[in-house]
């Protein structure tokens, strides 16, 4: 499995943490490269591009508070971004909304909690339920 990475300014010390603690994964980086001030809409943007065009099957992006990316990347048609803030959140947005970038908040949020949340978000399946199913189609 292959997992876009972004992050802007905010974020650009856990994503290359989660990078570091992850290295059997498949990490394709979008940006940003630097704690050098950037835009997260754009990150945003790329990581829509990556996901729709068949580079990465799932993704990850990160901000100083984790809405502000997440709202970036819910504007674009096939990606669910869920912001991640406990375990139950991070099960529930894969099994009932079959999320597809998990979103972290670098200021708000430690890394030990990031990797717990990280690692159930990865663990769990879809449900695949016809109600689940049904409400994902009409998100579009």
């Amino acid at each position: 499995m292959k997992i876009a990475i972004g992050s802007d300014h905010g974020g650009f010390e856990l994503k290359e943490f989660l990078k570091n603690n992850y290295q059997d994964i498949d990490w394709f980086d979008i940006g940003t490269y630097s704690s050098e001030s950037c835009d997260y809409p754009v990150i945003a943007d790329k990581m829509a591009d990556v996901i729709n065009s068949g580079q990465a099957d799932m993704g990850v992006l990160i901000c100083g508070t984790g809405v502000g990316i997440s709202i970036a990347a819910n504007r674009h048609k096939g990606i669910r971004a869920a912001l991640l803030y406990n375990n139950e959140v991070a099960a529930l947005a894969r099994e009932h909304n079959n999320a597809n970038v998990a979103v972290f908040g670098a200021r708000v949020q430690t890394k030990k909690d990031v990797l717990q949340y990280f690692d159930t978000f990865l663990a769990t399946p879809f449900s695949n339920g016809e109600r689940h199913c049904r409400r994902i189609e009409l998100l579009g």
